[in-house]
């Protein structure tokens, strides 16, 4: 029965964020509000939160129109820091190339790029401790390339060969390397949000110095776990850095989903009363500097910090994906904040410490480290060759000591094995 005094009423309607280009669609990004280099202001590292939440909205930049450097944000990084980093981005870049024909040739199941968001990883490693520990996403491979994992290793990982240190047991890309550090991938978004704040509690309560690091898409940030994450770290001022990756696209769900269309997600650390940042991810100089900014208020005992890095993901969402079912092609072109390689090269340029013919060089160079790796990693085994870990590594490194009903089912296997495959030896597998 209708009530009479809801009767002139509107019906109530529900809202289901669009995207605003489609496949096919002409881009126009003049709806995004991107402020001049150099203009927002630098709060003390020591301030109280409250003072950053204007950047929550804001977007902190520090190259300019004409590719130097300006503002409070400026790092002041000597060139050969400068080259450095732009090295790394490079050999991230070319990794990731590489990997992609791998996969396209069946060498491996599955590989995911960074392209377009390199920034986002090499300058916060850059930014960090080396001993820091960090809790990445997927897409974070930059940041074992600038601590210097070797290559080959993260080869073997992809292609789950006899030399995969991780023994087969993870998805392509899913690495784990605490020797630097580096806290292993989970498949399940947003799960390390929570276990870094979890590790930098530790640390505080040990009196260590140091810090945690987490990193996830902004398509994450509507998962549970980030929430339990920002509450226990401003409960507990936990000494950890959030990176939200906003690359725009969680695969094919664009981020208003998330909840773009309402507010940055920087502006989610108002709510929990943490310091904040909105920062270009695709000027690696303003990544550096926000990274750096919210590492140095972590280990000074002054909190937890937000870091919104607001960048595009050029590429598909991984091998299995392809965006121009829901995309348009035009969007990369036209994304307003350009590539992180090339607008650090012209910096470079513009200071008179790079040239085209540097860049070309250092490309033929890289692409070449990176081949010579991937040959080494692939004599250990490519997907379906066989050149795997041993049989009995299935049921290793999960008790300190196997329980007896595994030890049978280990022994029986291997037995049904041997009667099927008579000449199957059990260490070739």
């Amino acid at each position: 029965m209708t009530d009479p005094e809801r009767a002139n009423l509107p019906p109530l309607q529900l809202h289901v964020p669009e995207p605003r280009f489609r496949p096919g669609d002409q881009v126009d990004y003049s709806h995004l509000p991107i402020t001049a280099a150099g203009v927002q202001p630098r709060p003390d590292e020591a301030c109280a939160a409250s003072e950053t939440h204007p950047l929550c909205l804001d977007l902190v930049r520090v190259l300019g129109e004409d590719h130097l450097a300006v503002g409070p944000w400026d790092p002041k990084l000597a060139p050969e820091t400068l080259r450095r980093m732009l090295r790394l981005m490079a050999l991230t870049r070319a990794f990731d190339d590489r990997m992609y024909r791998g996969q396209r040739q069946g060498k491996t199941s599955f590989y995911m790029k960074c392209t377009g968001e390199e920034a986002t990883s090499i300058a916060p490693a850059m930014a960090l401790a080396a001993d820091d520990m960090v809790f990445p996403s997927y897409r974070q491979q930059g940041i074992l390339i600038a601590r210097g994992y070797p290559m080959v290793d993260m080869v073997n990982q992809i292609y789950s060969n006899k030399a995969d240190k991780l023994k087969g047991r993870q998805l392509p890309i899913m690495y784990s390397a605490r020797e630097v550090s580096f806290f292993s991938i989970s498949g399940n978004l947003a799960t390390q949000y929570p276990q870094a704040v979890g590790w930098a509690m530790a640390s505080a309560i040990k009196g260590d110095t140091r810090i945690a690091a987490a990193w996830l898409g902004e398509g994450s940030t509507a998962e549970g776990d980030f929430h339990s994450a920002m509450t226990f770290a401003a409960v507990y001022n936990a000494p950890v850095v959030f990176n939200v990756v906003n690359n725009q696209w969680a695969i094919s769900s664009f981020s208003g989903f998330a909840g773009a269309e309402r507010t940055t997600f920087a502006a989610r650390a108002i709510g929990y009363g943490i310091a904040g940042l909105r920062v270009d991810g695709n000027d690696p100089l303003a990544v550096y500097a926000a990274s750096r900014w919210a590492a140095n208020r972590a280990r000074a005992n002054a909190g937890p910090t937000l870091v919104e890095h607001f960048t595009y993901r050029a590429e598909g969402h991984s091998t299995s994906d392809d965006p121009g079912q829901y995309r348009s092609l035009q969007e990369r072109s036209e994304w307003p904040l350009g590539d992180p390689i090339a607008r650090l090269a012209r910096h470079l340029e513009a200071l008179g410490e790079w040239t085209p013919d540097d860049h070309a060089a250092m490309d033929l160079e890289l692409a070449e480290e990176v081949k010579a790796a991937a040959k080494v990693a692939e004599a250990n085994g490519v997907l379906g060759h066989g050149l795997h870990h041993p049989f009995r590594t299935l049921f290793e490194d999960v008790f300190e000591e196997l329980p007896w009903h595994l030890r049978e089912q280990s022994e029986q296997a291997i037995r049904e094995r041997q009667i099927k495959w008579p000449e199957w030896k059990e260490e070739d597998s």
